[in-house]
C-alpha cells in the first residue's frame, strides 16, 4: 500500500486495455463561460431520474409550488426525492415522454413557471465539520442528488458505504468527444468542488483522494490544482487523452493499477468514484441549502450557432435549449442526447432534462454521418482490440442474436460498460452496442422473472408452513403438559396400577370392573391434565377367552353330529318302515276317532257333547303323538346313506299315491252314498251339511269347525244334534284331506329327490343293493295299500251312519206328486255334491 501511494504521489498511471482515439470536437463549446437561460413556458420535472424507485408524490394538480420545494418523498431503498426548479403552477401530472431512446412514458410533474423565481426556505450549513456522519448523509438524500456523469446512482448511498475506502476518486476526465461540461464546471467554480470533495472525505475518510483529468484540459487541471493546494490529502493527476479513459473501472486502474472484479463494484477493492458535477451539488446542498435543481449541459454540434455550455433546469424541454442556442435544423435532422459515443437519438426534442443530461448533440449529415446498412462479419478482431473490458464482442453479438442468454452471461456481457469503441472500429458498420442493450433488458427481465416466482414459491413454502403448524396447534390445543407430580402421587399412581394387574389375574368380570374402578380412580389421583394410557389386555384375554370356548363347543357339536349319525342300510330301511307304521296308526286312530264322535252324539242332552268334544281331544292328543313319532323317525333316517334314502323315498310315493287314488274314490262314493232316491229331507240335509263343512274347513280350518259344532250341540233339539254330529264328520273329513293334500306334497317333493338321487346313483349301485332296496319298497306298498283299504271301509261306515241318524226326520206323508219332484231334487243335489267332492280332489291334486 505504501508503495503504491509512493507511485500514486509521484504521477505514475497505469495503463488498460483498448481503447480508441476518437476526434475530441471539444472546442466548439469550451471556449465560453457557464450561460443562463430564461425560464422556459413549462418545465416537464420526471419523478425517476435515477436508478432506483420513484418517491411518493407530495404535491396535486392546480397547487402553486416555489423553487427548491419538494415534489416527492423517498419511500423505499435507493429512491431520491426531485424538486421544483422553479416556482409556478402545476397544469398536470400525467406520463410524458422519458428521456430513453424508447422515449416510454414516466410520470411527470408538469409546472408552468410565474417568473418569480421564488426560493422556499433553505438551510445552509456553515461550518459541516460540526454534523454527524447520519446527519450529512440524510442532506444529501434530501437533497435528491444522484450520480450525473453515469446511470444515477443514488449519492447518499455511496457516503454511507460501511466498507473501508483507501481510495477516493474524483472523475473529471470527461473523455466523450464534444463534452466540455465537467471541464467548464471546473474552471469557474473549482474551490465549490474542492469543497464537496472535502465533504466526502469527512464521510468516508479515505487514505487518498485522486483528481484524475485529461491532459486536453489544461485550464481545468490548473483550477483545480490551485484549488486544493491546502489539502495535501487531494492529488489531482494527469491521464493520458484516450477514450474511453473515463469509464470507471478504466480510470481506476489508471490511476491505482487496481481492477474490480466482474460483476463487482470498486467498493469492494476500496475504491470509491464520484463526478464533479455531482460534488458540485453536494457542495450546494450543504453550504447552500439549494437541492439539486439545475446542472450544466452542453449544447454543441454544427447546426448550433452558438454552442457553448449553459445551466439548464431540470425539467426545461430540450427543444427550448436549442432554440436558445441559435438551432438550425436540417433535413432528417437528428438530435442526440449525450455524446457521439454513447448518446441516442432522441424520438422527440420534448422531452425534459434530467440528472444526468450532460449534453445536446445537434450534428448535420457531414458531422455525424448516418451508419450504412449492416453487412456481415469479416473476424477482423477490431472490435476485440478495441473493447477496454477485454471482452469478445464478436462472439456476444452471435450469441445476443440467437438469444443464448445462458452463454451471453458466461461471456461477462454485463461487464460491458457499453462505450461504443467496438462499433466505433467495426468495418462492417455492425451495430454491436445495441445487441448487448437489447439482450441486458431481456436478462434483467428473466432474471425479475425468476425472482419473482423464487418469491412466489417461498410464500407458498411458508404459507404451506404456517398452515400445517396452525393444524398441529389446534390439535394440540387442549392438550396440555402434564404437571410435575409428586413422590407420593407417583407412588400412588403404581400401587393402583399394581392392584388392578393383580386383580385382572382371576379372569372373570368382576376382575374386569374392579380393574376398571381402580384405574378410573389412578386418574382421578394423578390429576386432571394427566394423560394415562388405559389398559384393556385383560378384556382382550377375556374376549380371546370366550372367543375359544365357542370355537371348541362348535367343532364338539360337529363331532357329536357326525357320531349321532347312521351309516348303516339296515338303520334306514328300518326308519322307513317306522314312518310308514306310524302314519297308519294315525289314520287309523284318526278315523276311528271320527265315527265314535259321529255314533255317539247324544240326542237330547249336553253331555253328549262335552264327552264328544273329550273323545276329539283325546283323539288329536293320539295324533300328534303318533305324528310326533313319525317325526323322530324321520329324524333319526340317515341322511348320508344314499341308497337306503332313495328306497325309502320310492317307497314312500308310492304309497302316497296309491292313498291319494282311494281318497278320491271315496269321496266320489261318499257323494253317491248320501243322496237317497227316496227321502227329500235326508239328501237336502246331508248335502247342506257338506256343504257347511267344507266351507267351514277352507274358511276356519278343522278346529275352528270342530268348535261351530260344539256350539251348535248345546241345543236341546234332537235334530240340530243329529246336524251337529253330521257337520262334525263333515269336519274331521275335510281335515283328513287337507292332511292327504299336504302328504301329497311332501310325496311328490320327495319322489322327485329320489329320482334324482336314483339316477345319479344307478350306475353305482350293486345287484344285492338293488335287490334290498326292490323288497323293501314292495313290502312298503303292500302296507300302503292295507292302510288305504281300512281307510276306505271306515269312510264308509261313516257315512251309512250319517243317512241312517237322518232317516228318522223324514216325514213319511209324502204324495207320490212330491216325491217325484223330491226324488228329482235329491238327484240334483247329489249330482251337486259328487261335482264340489271331484272339484275338491282336483284341487288337492292341483297343490300336490
Amino acid at each position: 500500500m505504501e508503495k503504491l501511494l509512493e507511485q500514486i504521489q509521484k504521477g505514475t498511471v497505469w495503463q488498460f486495455p483498448g481503447g480508441v482515439h476518437p476526434p475530441q470536437q471539444k472546442s466548439l463549446s469550451n471556449g465560453a463561460n457557464i450561460a443562463r437561460l430564461p425560464l422556459p413556458d413549462k418545465l416537464v420535472v420526471a419523478l425517476k431520474q435515477h436508478i432506483g424507485a420513484n418517491g411518493k408524490l407530495l404535491v396535486e394538480k392546480g397547487q402553486r409550488v416555489l423553487k427548491g420545494q419538494a415534489l416527492t418523498k423517498p419511500v423505499a431503498n435507493w429512491s431520491v426525492p426531485v424538486h421544483a426548479p422553479s416556482s409556478g403552477i402545476i397544469t398536470e401530472i400525467a406520463p410524458k415522454p422519458s428521456a430513453h431512446p424508447s422515449a416510454l412514458p414516466e410520470l411527470s410533474v408538469v409546472i408552468e413557471p410565474d417568473g418569480k423565481d421564488e426560493w422556499c426556505t433553505l438551510n445552509p450549513i456553515s461550518e459541516p465539520k460540526t454534523l454527524s456522519h447520519t446527519q450529512l448523509v440524510d442532506i444529501i438524500h434530501q437533497a435528491g442528488i444522484s450520480g450525473m456523469g453515469g446511470a444515477g446512482f443514488p449519492t447518499y448511498i455511496k457516503a454511507d458505504t460501511k466498507q473501508k475506502i483507501d481510495f477516493f476518486i474524483v472523475n473529471a476526465v470527461e473523455c466523450e468527444p464534444y463534452i466540455t461540461a465537467d471541464d467548464t464546471l471546473m474552471r469557474e467554480h473549482a474551490a465549490e468542488i474542492v469543497q464537496g470533495i472535502e465533504l466526502m472525505q469527512q464521510l468516508l475518510e479515505p487514505t487518498v483522494c485522486i483528481v484524475g483529468i485529461e491532459d486536453n484540459k489544461p485550464e481545468a487541471i490548473a483550477a483545480m490544482t490551485k484549488a486544493a493546494e491546502h489539502n495535501n490529502k487531494i492529488i489531482v493527476q494527469t491521464v493520458p487523452t484516450v477514450y474511453p479513459s473515463g469509464g470507471e473501472k478504466q480510470l481506476i486502474k489508471l490511476l491505482t493499477n487496481r481492477e474490480v472484479p466482474s460483476m463487482g463494484i470498486p467498493a469492494d477493492i476500496g475504491v470509491l468514484m464520484h463526478n464533479t458535477g455531482t460534488l458540485y451539488a453536494v457542495q450546494q446542498a450543504v453550504y447552500e441549502g439549494k437541492p439539486l435543481i439545475e446542472r450544466v449541459v452542453t449544447v454543441t454540434g454544427n447546426t448550433i450557432h452558438k454552442p457553448g455550455n449553459v445551466w439548464a433546469l431540470l425539467g426545461t424541454e430540450i427543444k427550448h435549449l436549442l432554440d436558445c442556442q441559435g438551432f438550425s435544423p436540417v433535413p432528417q435532422q437528428r438530435v442526440v442526447m449525450g455524446g457521439p459515443m454513447m448518446g441516442f437519438t432522441l424520438p422527440t426534442v420534448r422531452i425534459g432534462v434530467i440528472k444526468t443530461t450532460n449534453c445536446i448533440l445537434a450534428p448535420d449529415h457531414k458531422e455525424l454521418a448516418e451508419p450504412g446498412p449492416e453487412k456481415a462479419c469479416i473476424r477482423c478482431s477490431a472490435c476485440a482490440d478495441a473493447c477496454p473490458a477485454s471482452l469478445l464482442p464478436q462472439q456476444l453479438q452471435w450469441f445476443a442474436k440467437s438469444k443464448e442468454y445462458d452463454k451471453l452471461q458466461e461471456h461477462n456481457l454485463f461487464d460491458c460498460i457499453e462505450c461504443g469503441a467496438c462499433a466505433y472500429v467495426c468495418p462492417s458498420e455492425i451495430p454491436l452496442v445495441q445487441y448487448y442493450r437489447v439482450a441486458k433488458v431481456e436478462i434483467k427481465e428473466q432474471q425479475a422473472e425468476k425472482i419473482k416466482a423464487d418469491r412466489a414459491k417461498e410464500r407458498f413454502d411458508a404459507r404451506k408452513e404456517r398452515l400445517e403448524r396452525e393444524q398441529e396447534e389446534r390439535k394440540n390445543r387442549h392438550k396440555r403438559k402434564a404437571p410435575a407430580k409428586s413422590d407420593d402421587e407417583k407412588q400412588k399412581v403404581a400401587d393402583a396400577l399394581a392392584r388392578v394387574k393383580n386383580k385382572s389375574n382371576d379372569g372373570n368380570e368382576k376382575s374386569a370392573v374392579a380393574a376398571a374402578i381402580a384405574r378410573a380412580k389412578a386418574k382421578k389421583l394423578e390429576g386432571q391434565n394427566t394423560e394415562i394410557e388405559p389398559d384393556n389386555s385383560e378384556v382382550a384375554k377375556e374376549r380371546a377367552l370366550r372367543k375359544e370356548q365357542a370355537r371348541k363347543y362348535k367343532e364338539q357339536k360337529e363331532l357329536s353330529e357326525d357320531a349321532t349319525t347312521p351309516d348303516d342300510k339296515k338303520s334306514a330301511v328300518a326308519a322307513a318302515i317306522a314312518r310308514a307304521k306310524a302314519k297308519k296308526a294315525a289314520q287309523a286312530q284318526g278315523a276311528q276317532t271320527n265315527l265314535n264322535d259321529a255314533n255317539t252324539a247324544p240326542a237330547d242332552d249336553k253331555k253328549s257333547a262335552v264327552a264328544a268334544a273329550i273323545a276329539r281331544a283325546k283323539a288329536k292328543k293320539a295324533a300328534q303323538a303318533a305324528q310326533a313319532n313319525t317325526d323322530d323317525a324321520d329324524t333319526a333316517a340317515p341322511t348320508d346313506d344314499k341308497k337306503a334314502a332313495v328306497a325309502a323315498a320310492i317307497a314312500h310315493a308310492k304309497a302316497k299315491k296309491a292313498a291319494k287314488a282311494q281318497g278320491a274314490q271315496a269321496n266320489t262314493d261318499d257323494a253317491d252314498t248320501a243322496a237317497p232316491n227316496d227321502d227329500k229331507k235326508a239328501a237336502v240335509a246331508a248335502a247342506i251339511a257338506r256343504a257347511k263343512a267344507k266351507k267351514a274347513a277352507q274358511a276356519q280350518g278343522a278346529q275352528a269347525n270342530i268348535g261351530d259344532a260344539d256350539t251348535t250341540a248345546s241345543t236341546d233339539d234332537k235334530k240340530a244334534a243329529v246336524h251337529a254330529a253330521i257337520a262334525r264328520a263333515k269336519a274331521k273329513k275335510a281335515a283328513k284331506e287337507a292332511d292327504k293334500i299336504e302328504q301329497l306334497d311332501e310325496s311328490n317333493s320327495t319322489v322327485e329327490q329320489a329320482d334324482n338321487v336314483k339316477y345319479e346313483s344307478s350306475e353305482a349301485d350293486s345287484p344285492a343293493e338293488n335287490k334290498k332296496a326292490a323288497v323293501t319298497a314292495a313290502i312298503a306298498r303292500a302296507k300302503a295299500k292295507k292302510a288305504a283299504k281300512e281307510a276306505q271301509q271306515t269312510q264308509s261306515d261313516e257315512d251309512t251312519d250319517q243317512v241312517a241318524k237322518t232317516e228318522p226326520e223324514t216325514p213319511s206323508e209324502a204324495t207320490p206328486e212330491q216325491t217325484a219332484a223330491e226324488k228329482k231334487k235329491a238327484a240334483v243335489a247329489a249330482a251337486i255334491a259328487r261335482a264340489k267332492a271331484k272339484k275338491l280332489q282336483k284341487e288337492g291334486n292341483d297343490q300336490s
